[in-house]
């Protein structure tokens, strides 16, 4: 059997008892790498031989017992937001095409301290901006389920890389959804934090408020010993948070007994496809049989969800991207003449269709006649949408709901209509404007053979809750490996 086919923990385990060396898990994810990506393109960048040097390295410290966490000698994909020291960082921009980092973002250290091995830099939509990976300026990633339809986004170059086995783990950034929707349309498992819990530093901005890295992985199991790993809290990050509750794999339990589910019917209306309401009311249905108490009930605000969150995602993107200009670092045009005209050329080329679109919604918004209207409102909307999720934990452990209306569309169809992708995010987006820790975990296929995902949101700091639902829920079936994994010449199309 292919050590790809393994869980991050399961590796570890190998690796510690000497049944593998972490020399022969980089090839073998190099391997994959080389086999799938002519179908999947998961990455920007892959760092081969700093992969295969570091993976020496690890073994030592593995072999004279200084690695002895859980992660000690596992590959891992890093989304190309996340900046890595020596490593090309892009963020799939033109306008960060060339550039290289002096310092590592602080998940990634953490990730580093404990024995991973960096495989490369994910695709994503760019600045993560978008809903399906296929804003990149280069070029779209494809579901490893199916070929001819979107990995979802922003982290779609990350859930495709670990559906398709070619790595055996990967970090996210969650704004909207972008870690928690990818995972449902690749059938693998991600968590957002509550915000504040993994430090920010090194994440190159989209919306500071509602930023979020998390972990994508095979299962609950891995999702969980990875966050314990990233978590910390960092000076470096004026929202990071202390904590002492981060030993989440305590949570890893099959008892859902007395457990509270409120299920909410705004959720369930029109827009949700058939197939997806059914896997996830049967999932549902399966935590009612271990012993959880399942009811409906009103969240309320959801239809005021998208509108409040573009209008402070673009607001504070028009602010993190002015840094974007050519002067210090990144693309800067060839041909200009004064500083204003380089700076507009610069951004003007340097920056893809969707980027321009929210940058200049953002301005918009915060100018001078509309910022009361607009940008005011939708803070005042963010706070309502808050209470209302404070009321629901009052009476229950945690929420349950679709991560996506639908499983994954065809490639092209939403870039035709942004309003319809901006929609797709009706779900998740609410969790990040209240702070919220999600998981998205598989909870069946459609009948086209694409993932269905289910979403559990858990209060501020409760993480362990949703872990502890998920798990439970995950012991009910077994992990489904996508196509791709089965034969070198890749997806269905």
């Amino acid at each position: 059997m292919s050590l790809t086919r393994l869980t991050a923990l399961e590796l570890s385990n190998k690796i510690k008892a000497g049944e593998a060396t972490v020399l022969e898990a980089v090839e073998a994810a190099l391997d994959a790498i080389e086999k799938r990506e002519k179908d999947v393109h998961s990455f920007v960048t892959v760092d081969r031989e700093g992969a295969l040097k570091r993976a020496g390295e690890v073994q030592k410290l593995i072999d004279d017992k200084t690695l002895t966490g859980a992660l000690a000698g596992v590959p891992v994909a890093v989304k190309d937001n996340l900046c890595t020291s020596g490593i090309k960082t892009t963020c799939s921009s033109r306008i960060l095409s060339n550039f290289v980092p002096t310092y590592t973002a602080q998940a990634v250290e953490n990730l580093e301290a404990a024995g991973a091995v960096i495989l490369g830099k994910t695709n994503m939509d760019e600045f993560a901006m978008g809903s399906t990976t296929e804003t990149s300026a280069f070029g779209v990633t494809r579901n490893p389920w199916n070929t001819a339809h979107v990995p979802g986004g922003s982290s779609g170059g990350s859930c495709a890389a670990v559906a398709a086995e070619e790595c055996f783990y990967a970090l996210g950034s969650d704004t909207g959804g972008s870690i928690r929707q990818p995972s449902a349309f690749c059938g693998v498992t991600g968590i957002k934090p509550t915000y504040g819990t993994v430090s920010r530093y090194g994440l190159i901005a989209y919306g500071s408020s509602l930023d979020q890295i998390g972990p994508v992985a095979k299962d609950v199991a891995d999702c969980a010993a990875i966050l314990e790993v990233i978590s910390s809290y960092d000076k470096k990050d004026s929202t990071s948070v202390k904590r002492e509750d981060t030993d989440f794999t305590s949570a890893l339990v099959d008892d859902v007994k007395g457990m509270r589910i409120g299920i909410p019917r705004d959720y369930f209306g029109e827009g949700l496809d058939r197939e997806v309401k059914e896997a996830v009311l049967a999932a549902a249905g399966k935590l009612e049989e271990k012993g959880a108490v399942v009811e409906e009930f009103d969240l309320s605000l959801v239809e005021y969800a998208i509108p409040a969150y573009y209008v402070i995602a673009s607001a504070e993107a028009s602010s993190n991207l002015a840094r974007f200009d050519g002067v210090k670092y990144g693309y800067r045009a060839e041909a200009f003449e004064g500083l204003h005209d380089m700076y507009k050329k610069t951004r003007s080329q340097g920056f893809g269709p969707e980027v321009k679109r929210r940058i200049m919604l953002g301005s918009f918004v915060l100018s001078s006649g509309y910022y009361d209207a607009y940008y005011l409102k939708a803070l005042r909307t963010k706070a309502l949408i808050k209470q209302a999720f404070d009321r629901a934990f009052e009476k229950y452990d945690v929420i349950l709901g679709p991560a996506a209306p639908t499983t994954a569309p065809r490639l092209g169809e939403s870039l035709d209509d942004p309003i319809k992708m901006y929609l797709g995010d009706i779900y998740t987006i609410s969790v990040n404007l209240a702070g919220l820790p999600g998981i998205s975990l598989p909870c069946g296929v459609d009948g086209g053979g694409l993932p269905i995902g289910m979403q559990i949101i858990g209060d501020c700091f409760q993480e362990k809750k949703i872990i502890r639902a998920a798990y439970a829920f995950e012991r009910t079936r077994e992990y489904r490996r996508c196509p791709i994994t089965e034969e070198s010449k890749g997806g269905r199309g």
